[in-house]
Formats: C-alpha cells, structure tokens, sequence
C-alpha cells in the first residue's frame, strides 16, 4: 500500500493550537447534560485530528473499533465457554494481524531470506512498501484490553457505540498515549462531565510542562544526538558519549512531554488519564524503574501477558522464562528491528538478579521519602540505575544492532580525549544552556517528585506560582526548539 507521508497534527504545532481552543469551545458549549452530543463532538474532532495525518487510514481504526464493540457484545450474551473463547480469538488474530502487517511484514520477510541466504539458498523475496499508521500500536492494546477485560468476566460491555468509539479514538491519548483501559477511561464518557476551574488549570499547568520538556530539551537534544548518530564513525568519542547521555534525557523528556501534554489536555475536557511516567531517572534500582516508565505499557504487559504465563508464581526456571518474554515482546512492540528485542534482552538481564533475590519490590516509596536530600546508598542506586538504562538506550537508537556495538566498543575503548575538546564543547552556549534547561527539569522534578507532574505548584502563593509559569514560558519561548519535529513514540 502506497500512501503520501504528512505530518500528524503535532501537539506542538500552529495547527493544534487553533484545533484544541475551538475543540473546547464548542464541547462545553454543548453543556454538560448532553453527553452524547459530547461524545459526538470528540469523535468527530478526534477522527479529524488521526485524519490529518492520513485520512484513509480512519476506516482502520473505525473497523477494529467496531469489531471489539460487536465482539464484546456477543461475548457478554453468551455463557458457552468455547464459543466466547473463538470470539476473543477471532478479536486478537485480527487485531494483532493488522499490526503484525504493517509493522512487522517486512521485517519477517528480510529475515527468512537473510535465514535462506545463511544456508546457501539465496531468496529473492521483495517488500512491500508500507506505511505504518500512526498509533496503531496504541489504540490496537487499548481495544484488546476490552475485549479481553469482557472475556476474563472483569468488565460489561457497553451497549453506546458512541462513547466505544469515542473511547478508542480519543485525542488526546490517541497516537501515542497512555494506552487506557475500558475500565477506566470508557466509563468517563457514559457520564456527564462538568467544567472544573481548578482540575482545567492544573491540566494547562501539566501541559505547560509537557511542552517545555518537548520543545526546549527533548528537540534540542535532538539536534546533536542524530548529528551524531549519523555518522558514528567519525564522531569523536567524547561526542559519543555526550550523545548517548543526550539521547537519555530526550526520549524522556520527548515521551514523556507527549504524556504530560496529553493528560493535562484530556482534563481539560474532564476527563482523568491514568498516570505514565512518575519521575523514573530518580529509581534506584530497574525494577523501580519500570514501575516509573511507560507505566500504561508497562501495567499492560504485566497484566495480559506476564500473570497468564504464571508471573512469579512458579520456580525459578519460570520466573526466568516469563521475564525474558515480557522484556522481549515489549522491546519487539516498540518496532521492527533487532535493536529493539536486544534492548528488550538487555532490560531482562538486568531486572533478573533483582527478582531471582527477591529484591525487586525493595523500592515502592519515593526516593529521599524522609526529606530532601537522599541516602548515600540511594544515590549509589540511582547512578547504577542511570548508567544502565543509559546503556540500553544506545540500542535503542541506533539503526542496526552493529551500529550499537561500534557505538559502544568507540566509547570503552577510545573515549579519553582532550580535556579542552570536553570543557570547549561544554561552555558552547547552546551547549551550556541546553545542560543548564536539564538541570532546570530535574530540579523541579525533584521538589514535585511526590506530586503528578513537575509543575504541580498549587500548594504555593499565587505570585510564587505565576512567577514560575512566567520563567517555562519564558524558557520555551527563548530557548524552544519550533521546527515541528514529531514525537519519538509516533513511529510505534
């Protein structure tokens, strides 16, 4: 399938900024005691907003909608055992086949001719030109959970249609985020919503600072990180290093930003988003990571894959064999290529020596939970922590596993460089703005670090308060990066 590539209507786009202020405005026109005229309303704003980016690609997500919608229906009438088993099959082969096509079609296909080829049996085996939608991996999880959800007998289904594909498409969330549950988010557009002064400043707040961490660090890291991931060769290592470390900072910031963004703009049309990050550089061990990252993915997998397979009920063999799976496919989920199942790999790897010891629920509180300075045995935590998911990053950027491993034996093996190439590219003023706006975030991070987000400030005096919207507005504007580059997590 041939399509022309456009940009997706970006959250940090002119377009978006016309689109959400008329988007709102006539939703609470409509009022609160007209629900459905609401959820009307969203659905037609929000197939509008997948549209611009391809509008043929609607009639995708409008059927795999409306199959989980029928499927779930008659699941729920029926009490036969086998038959709702086909039913919940038939929801996840064809669900899981559309992703698998698009993302995942050629990728098998180079590597059974690569697997020919390697037994001298050349194949000559041509791709398809195939353009992944957007979101798909996203909205795709999010109506399986509902079929799901009805099998396990741990949700009714819904007899609106309206709000089902109101709830599956919904904007905010759609293309990249949080992957929400039926059990949470449907039931939201089944009852009405009313206008909340304070819950809407608190989401332009968290919006705020989705887009500072979007447009001044996670764009800004960009620049260097693919200048020199484009040419690794050449780079000098200290740049290597500096780009690794980069990169750390603007998938978060750029995932992050996009979830912040999204959750702040979904409560402004009253509605609550389950939370996905919660400051999780400051974990202090990869268990309490992945508590912290991706948490909607993360929860996801756990719950429809990792407990079915037996969790960490059995022996050890066990607890070892549903690890590596729930690391692998959720590397593989992220996108067609071995850099992502290696990164995967190595996130199991590191998570084993933590659960085989039964210490991988050591860490549930929040860091420094006593004061404001923390331990020197958490600080030793977090650093450990850092360098390994900083580690596992690399391949997660890198375009092909051995660039990754050229990219690393570079930097152990070559890295010590002039002490003046380091301190000369450190105080380049972009440079040394873009580490001071770094630390400007963790900063605030770590003061709000019990809080929902960032800039969750409302316990503070109103000048305290404005004269810090006043200081980000003032960061992005001065320092932004405005060059519509597009969220990482679009490209799964």
């Amino acid at each position: 399938m041939h399509v022309t590539k456009r940009i997706p209507l970006l959250f940090n786009s002119i377009e978006f900024a016309v689109f959400l202020p008329l988007v709102f405005a006539v939703y609470w026109m409509i009022g609160s005691s007209r629900v459905r005229s609401q959820n009307a309303w969203l659905l037609v704003a929000s197939y509008v907003f997948y549209g611009w980016w391809d509008w043929r690609f609607l009639s995708l997500i409008l059927f795999s909608s409306l199959l989980d919608y029928t499927l779930g229906l008659r699941m729920a009438r029926t009490e036969h055992r086998p038959k709702r088993k086909a039913l919940l099959i038939l929801s996840l082969c064809v669900n899981l086949g559309f992703l698998g096509f698009f993302k995942y079609y050629n990728f098998f296909l180079d590597n059974l001719a690569q697997a020919f080829t390697l037994f001298g049996q050349p194949l000559e085996m041509r791709g398809l030109d195939i353009i992944l939608p957007v979101g798909i991996s996203f909205y795709t999880f999010q109506t399986l959970s509902y079929t799901l959800d009805i099998y396990r007998g741990r949700l009714q289904p819904t007899n609106d249609p309206l709000s089902f594909l109101a709830f599956v498409s919904f904007f905010p969330q759609l293309v990249a985020g949080p992957i929400e549950r039926a059990s949470n988010l449907l039931p939201q557009f089944q009852t009405p919503r009313t206008f909340d002064r304070r819950r809407a400043e608190d989401g332009m707040r968290q919006m705020l600072w989705g887009f500072f961490k979007k447009v001044v660090i996670a764009d800004n890291c960009a620049i260097i990180v693919n200048e020199v991931y484009a040419d690794i060769g050449s780079a000098e290592p200290y740049m290597l290093a500096i780009a690794a470390l980069l990169f750390t900072f603007q998938i978060y910031c750029d995932f992050s930003g996009y979830s912040d963004i999204a959750i702040g703009c979904a409560r402004l049309f009253g509605f609550d988003l389950m939370r996905n990050f919660a400051f999780p550089y400051f974990s202090r061990d990869i268990a309490e990571f992945w508590r912290r990252w991706h948490i909607s993915l993360s929860t996801w997998f756990r719950d429809y894959l990792y407990i079915p397979l037996g969790g960490s009920r059995g022996g050890r063999w066990m607890k070892v064999r549903n690890t590596m799976i729930i690391f692998i496919v959720s590397g593989f989920w992220h996108g067609a290529n071995w850099t992502f199942i290696v990164w995967g790999a190595l996130n199991a790897i590191f998570f084993l020596p933590l659960l085989l010891s039964d210490r991988n629920r050591t860490n549930l509180d929040d860091i420094a939970s006593s004061g404001i300075i923390p331990s020197w045995r958490e600080l030793r935590g977090v650093f450990v922590t850092f360098t390994l998911t900083n580690l596992a990053w690399v391949f997660f950027r890198a375009e092909s596993v051995h660039e990754a491993l050229v990219f690393l034996e570079r930097i152990f093996t070559e890295f010590p460089a002039s002490y003046h190439q380091i301190v000369s590219f450190l105080y380049f003023i972009p440079t040394s703005t873009l580490f001071a706006c770094i630390a400007f975030m963790f900063g605030f991070e770590w003061l709000n670090r019990r809080q929902e987000h960032g800039l969750e400030v409302a316990r503070f005096k109103a000048i305290t308060r404005r004269s810090m919207y006043v200081v980000v507005l003032l960061l992005i504007f001065v320092f932004g990066s405005f060059d519509k580059q597009t969220f990482i997590y679009f490209q799964f």
